[in-house]
């Protein structure tokens, strides 16, 4: 299968149907709506947003980066389809998403992700990402799990 990742509004269609599909797969592994600690991400402060396409044109998977400061930024709403996973898309959003952080200036992308997902979890630290102490927000949260990665 072949995938096309763009860069697109945040505010897009596609994309805000693909972070509805994430909330609420994420509602059902927390048994609740409650489960991102700090500040949702917004157009406001989400500098890229990108969008996975397949070969008939279906999004399939997004992610972003939200800057934190000086050559830092986040990984926010990663998210690849249920019935896409394992299809090599999510590798190809995430490197797309560092070679954008890096044309911004971004030398460390960090990320949180939950106890309950610990395939996300073996993705990042397959793809090169270290586990940190929980940063921000999710400082002494028990659900999250931080991790990054120097570009």
């Amino acid at each position: 299968m072949r995938f096309v990742v763009e860069v697109e509004d945040w505010d897009a269609p596609e994309g805000a149907g693909l972070r509805a599909a994430q909330r609420a797969e994420l509602d059902v592994r927390y048994g609740g709506d409650d489960h991102e600690p700090g500040t949702a991400p917004s157009a406001a402060d989400v500098a890229v947003f990108v969008v996975a396409h397949d070969e008939e044109g279906a999004a399939v998977a997004c992610g972003g980066l939200r800057p934190l400061g000086p050559g830092l930024a986040e990984l926010k709403r990663m998210y690849v389809r249920p019935e896409r996973r394992g299809s090599g898309v999510a590798v190809l959003v995430l490197r797309a998403l560092e070679e954008r952080a890096r044309a911004l200036g971004v030398t460390r992308v960090v990320l949180e992700t939950g106890t309950l997902q610990p395939e996300a979890l073996r993705f990042y630290l397959r793809e090169g990402y270290q586990r940190i102490e929980n940063f921000g927000p999710y400082a002494g949260e028990a659900l999250s799990v931080c991790c990054a990665r120097d570009l």
